[in-house]
């Protein structure tokens, strides 16, 4: 027996199988197929996992923006005459909370622009890189429609570029855009800018709060100069040494005079955020100005999920992971501005908002919202950085972030908000079930020809 086995262990191997000869011929080594290890199957498995959800992600953002975009792609082909300027949209937008301006733009560049451009829409932005920005902007137009219809001011206004175009096109026969007006408001930041700006703009004065005269405000400096002079200790004999010495720095007063008259330049030149012409206690009391349509323009609340934090990041990479969900709200949003589809805020007592919020469990007045106006995309706050929730000592300014919404009836009665119709909704679900070509056919370019009229008879 142990002959045997020695006679199998002197036994010659079985040979390898040599390598196919194109590899050598081609300088690449001999490939062995087999099994990954164990930590090769930990990676590709991790790696191949995130990536088919983000081409999956991407592959249904795309399918449903191209949804949306077919529901409004036949505006761009209706006709339009040569003198005459395209509908416009105005969007509003303004840095999020603790963070700048590029996320806002992002977001409408991803979401909101396809769709305006494919239905061949203009517009105009309103942007704010600091909290009140829209609300002064869009107060700002307000009050420059009333003053051009008319309504007098103790000052006269300033002419600007708008001014300028519009007396040029005027001039030039171009007539304006037809069609309904309307508004996208991108955030619920902006949002309750762009309400606070309706009321400042439609309920304040046309002129600005009283400020500081001119001969006030240089009294008040020269006293602040003096006290300051008081306050200051004597200064110093200095000794023909300290003069000699190589570290005295002469300076020439020409020059600083220079520095200090660019520095004036330039704090010109920078555009100061005006203050607010009423507050929301005025409501009550103002006037509502006789220019106010029976109906402002329609207005889209555009969703801005925007979370900061290191210890948010699971539900960041969640939100990463779905934004189709986000490219369905605004899209359908969107649409129906394009469309000019809208209907009336619900107020107090309708039976749509009371549902609502019977769902939500929120049936106390105090604490529910009396208009729709109130609710919209009120979840994001929760969401906004702890550092702009901070209450400030002796911070006087008005923070329209922070402070609840207040609605006056007249203003919110006439506001409206663009919603899209049952048909065009079920119109853009059938576009989106229509079988679309694989994507290999993209390759080869398409070599069938169109048959002529005669060639079928």
């Amino acid at each position: 027996m142990a002959k045997k086995d020695a006679k199998a262990s002197t036994r010659p191997s079985k040979p390898s199988k040599q390598p196919n000869p194109v590899w050598r011929m081609m300088g690449l080594p001999n490939f062995h197929f087999r099994l990954p290890s164990r930590n090769w199957m930990i990676f590709l498995t991790i790696t191949g996992s995130w990536t088919a959800a983000v081409l999956y992600d991407r592959r249904e953002k795309k399918r449903i923006q191209r949804k949306w975009t077919k529901l409004v792609e036949h505006i761009a082909q209706e006709p339009l005459d040569t003198h005459q300027l395209p509908r416009k949209l105005s969007v509003y937008m303004s840095a999020p909370p603790a963070d700048g301006l590029v996320p806002a733009r992002n977001h409408f560049h991803e979401y909101v622009k396809p769709i305006l451009v494919v239905a061949a829409l203009d517009w105009d932005a309103v942007e704010g890189r600091k909290e009140g920005d829209v609300q002064a902007g869009l107060a700002e137009r307000i009050r420059r429609f009333r003053r051009k219809m008319g309504e007098q001011a103790s000052k006269a206004p300033e002419s600007d570029l708008e001014e300028v175009l519009e007396e040029s096109r005027r001039r030039a026969g171009v007539l304006g855009p037809e069609g309904t007006a309307g508004d996208i408001v991108i955030g619920r930041h902006a949002w309750k800018e762009y309400v606070r700006g309706l009321h400042e703009g439609w309920l304040g004065p046309l002129d600005p709060p009283e400020q500081l005269d001119a001969t006030q405000a240089s009294a008040l400096i020269d006293a602040s100069s003096i006290s300051a002079q008081d306050a200051s200790p004597p200064p110093s004999i200095a000794s023909p040494a300290d003069d000699a010495s190589p570290t005295a720095i002469h300076e020439n007063p020409a020059s600083q005079e220079l520095e200090k008259s660019k520095e004036e330049e330039n704090k010109h030149k920078m555009k100061k955020q005006p203050l607010p012409y009423n507050s929301t206690a005025d409501y009550s009391i103002s006037t509502l100005s006789p220019n106010c349509p029976s109906e402002l323009p329609p207005a889209a609340v555009i969703p801005l999920p925007h979370l900061l934090g290191f210890l948010n990041f699971p539900i960041r990479m969640y939100r990463f992971l779905n934004r189709r969900k986000v490219a369905d709200e605004i899209g359908r949003q969107t649409a129906a501005a394009v469309l000019a589809a809208y209907r009336p805020f619900d107020g107090p007592g309708e039976l749509r908002l009371d549902l609502e919020l019977e769902n939500a469990k929120v049936l106390d007045d105090e604490h529910g919202p009396r208009w729709e106006q109130e609710r919209l995309l009120r979840h994001e706050e929760s969401e906004w950085h702890k550092s702009v929730l901070e209450h400030k000592d002796g911070y006087e300014k008005e923070r329209v972030w922070m402070d609840d919404m207040v609605l006056d009836s007249r203003i919110a009665g006439r506001m409206r908000k663009f919603e899209l119709s049952p048909e065009a909704e079920d119109q853009a679900n059938k576009v989106a079930i229509e079988k679309e070509e694989p994507w290999w056919k993209s390759i080869w370019p398409n070599t069938e020809k169109k048959k002529e009229a005669w060639e079928d008879l």
